[in-house]
């Protein structure tokens, strides 16, 4: 029999990441499970493809605007309660979306999923902070990140294996039991990892004033936007799927996986990597590869688009691969670096670029997917923008560092429990 402390070594080293990359996952994965549904969605609420790609855009307004909240909720009253309440809310969202009568009825429904989730997905990343230093929360920031990046590639493959057992509202119901299955999760195997004597006020003031710190700061901005927008590049294929995969690429509703497998995998193997890297390389240098992978992407991506195999598969989806390679590297590196701005206050810094991303990407389904999506190369070239953007951030933050390293006398700082 295990003594109490392997089986509490176990429990953190296992059982916890196990769980908190669950948790991280069910934001992403909600976003895009309905695709395959939507040609039968379309024909049983009379909507057009249009009117339903706000399921997805309704969806991420909400977890947007409900993002900002949970991380500062959390250092208030803990990390358990806002992800319970957070998963029994989604639990009952669901149900309604699979029960709607109507769009209207949907996207209400899908409202509420979108302001629920992030109590989950949010507050998790938080966690891992709680627990963990030094290369661990790298190591295990990467592996979250790899099961965070999962989310999206398997939605719509799940979503359309669902089809196959029952009519659309099914997808809703898996999604309400998933819910449960992470209710059940964190009520039998996660501890709570912020403690009454490290809380903060659960007044307005100190909740607006705690978001309000965190968003003075440039370096929180340059940090933020850069894996926001190299990000959004990528997410413009996720939140477009059913555009670019059908529409774009000619192909069918069973089809998602030829997008998401290389995509997601490549991403999958950019965060082993940044694991693997935890503790010999440096977290700049570590990102600085990451951004550059992302940049040549875009540029890889924009080349193709503009060849006769522009819509010819693998070659379509190669260049969103490579982007995603350099964000599965970065973004678990700089999630740490941004929480390390703010030890005290882990859950607004985590909220803040939630809402940054979330906004941002919203804003991308709603103002540019509709205007890229007509063909291969208006995706590529939008994907080259932001990931530019975001290089650029990265490069103006370390810019930055080096002035002020120099006008101090020291070298480049590089944050001591990170790496």
């Amino acid at each position: 029999m295990r003594s109490a402390e392997e089986s509490t070594g176990w429990r953190l080293a296992v059982l916890v990441p196990a769980v908190l990359a669950f948790l991280s996952m069910i934001g992403p994965f909600s976003i895009d499970t309905p695709f395959p549904a939507f040609a039968e969605m379309g024909r049983d609420l009379d909507v057009s493809t249009g009117q339903l790609q706000l399921v997805v855009t309704v969806y991420l307004a909400s977890f947007a605007a409900m993002s900002v909240l949970h991380g500062p909720i959390s250092d208030a009253v803990g990390r358990r309660p806002v992800m319970l309440v957070g998963l029994s809310l989604y639990v009952v969202a669901s149900i309604a979306c699979a029960l709607a009568p109507t769009l209207g009825w949907l996207l209400a429904g899908r409202a509420v999923q979108g302001l629920s989730a992030g109590g989950a997905t949010i507050v998790s990343r938080t966690v891992i902070r709680d627990l963990f230093t030094g290369p661990a929360a790298q190591r295990l920031m990467s592996r979250v990140a790899v099961i965070f990046g999962i989310a999206p590639a398997i939605g719509p493959i799940v979503g359309g294996l669902v089809l196959q057992l029952g009519e659309w509202p099914l997808v809703f119901v898996f999604q309400a039991g998933l819910g449960v299955a992470l209710i059940l999760a964190v009520v039998l195997l996660l501890p709570e990892t912020h403690p009454p004597a490290r809380r903060t006020s659960l007044r307005v003031g100190e909740v607006l004033g705690g978001l309000a710190a965190v968003a003075r700061r440039p370096a929180f901005h340059l940090l933020a936007w850069s894996t926001a927008l190299i990000f959004g590049a990528q997410f413009l294929y996720i939140g477009g799927a059913a555009i670019f995969v059908v529409d774009v690429l000619g192909e069918g509703e069973l089809d998602f996986w030829k997008l998401f497998v290389p995509m997601i995998g490549c991403m999958m193997l950019g965060s082993w990597l940044c694991g693997r890297a935890a503790g010999r390389i440096t977290a700049r240098r570590l990102t600085s590869i990451g951004c550059t992978t992302s940049f040549v992407g875009g540029v890889v991506g924009v080349l193709i688009a503009a060849s006769p195999l522009a819509t010819d598969l693998p070659w379509a989806v190669v260049g969103v691969s490579l982007i995603a390679l350099g964000n599965g590297i970065t973004y678990p590196t700089i999630q740490l670096l941004l929480l390390d701005l703010f030890p005290g206050r882990l859950g607004a810094v985590v909220s803040m670029s939630s809402f940054m991303a979330l906004v941002l990407n919203a804003v991308t389904a709603v103002a540019v997917t509709p205007y890229v999506g007509t063909s291969a190369l208006g995706f590529a070239t939008a994907a080259l923008v932001g990931v530019a953007a975001g290089q650029l951030c990265w490069a103006w933050h370390c810019a930055i560092e080096s002035r002020d390293c120099a006008a101090e006398g020291v070298g480049d700082r590089e944050p001591v429990e990170l790496l």
